[in-house]
């Protein structure tokens, strides 16, 4: 069984595929992760995104996912790096590099094999219009910019960083998702759209949980 959940920017598509992830007892993949993890990695090694990245160096780059007891961990070459993907630096400059033909299919590849021998359910932009069009069970979160700039807030955790310029982020990135021209962010269309702009968390997982064991 393959669950996808997408969304737009800081909507709580990780927090809600993570729950329904424990509740069914089966894996979980944050692809925002994967390219999180590859975008730490590229400027760490001062690779600019308008560069052109060879097979040979994605090569050199190992991640893996762990999930276990309802904590996400994210590993870039054996190194633990769940809370550096989350940065502000890797924040502003992820969808640049994310929407590079060569790293989108490098991330194709490690969520496809992921799911060969287990039930998976993933978050991303386009798990259902792309990487998994035939998901069992499809999903769409999307909220106004003004809600998830303060959620992104709190989970930033950092006073000196403004709520208006995380919202002029979003938006921005926003626009980016949308126009790229490789897997556009967009709802499939038999996805089930949620507004989660005014819903707990609790009421976005009832929602989502009701859809699949009806």
């Amino acid at each position: 069984m393959i669950i996808a959940i997408d969304g737009e920017a800081s909507t709580g598509k990780s927090t809600q595929a993570k729950k329904i992830a424990k509740k069914l007892n089966i894996s979980y993949r944050d692809s925002g992760a994967y390219y999180r993890a590859i975008t730490l990695f590229l400027i760490r090694n001062h690779i600019n995104s308008e560069e052109i990245i060879r097979n040979d160096f994605l090569e050199k780059i190992n991640i893996y996912q762990k999930f276990e007891n309802g904590i996400f961990s994210i590993f870039l070459n054996d190194i633990d790096v769940t809370s550096n993907i989350r940065g502000q630096k890797v924040s502003v400059n992820v969808s640049e590099y994310a929407k590079k033909p060569e790293i989108r299919e490098f991330v194709y590849n490690l969520l496809r094999k992921s799911s060969e021998s287990t039930s998976i359910v993933v978050d991303g932009r386009d798990i259902g219009t792309v990487v998994f069009p035939d998901a069992d069970y499809k999903f769409f979160l999307y909220a106004i910019p003004e809600i998830r700039a303060q959620r992104r807030h709190k989970e930033i955790n950092d006073e000196s960083i403004k709520i208006e310029l995380i919202e002029r982020e979003i938006k921005q990135r926003d626009d980016i998702d949308s126009t790229r021209d490789i897997a556009p962010l967009k709802k499939a269309e038999d996805a089930f759209g949620i507004d989660v702009s005014y819903l707990s968390i609790d009421e976005v997982f009832e929602k989502i949980f009701q859809k699949i064991v009806m």
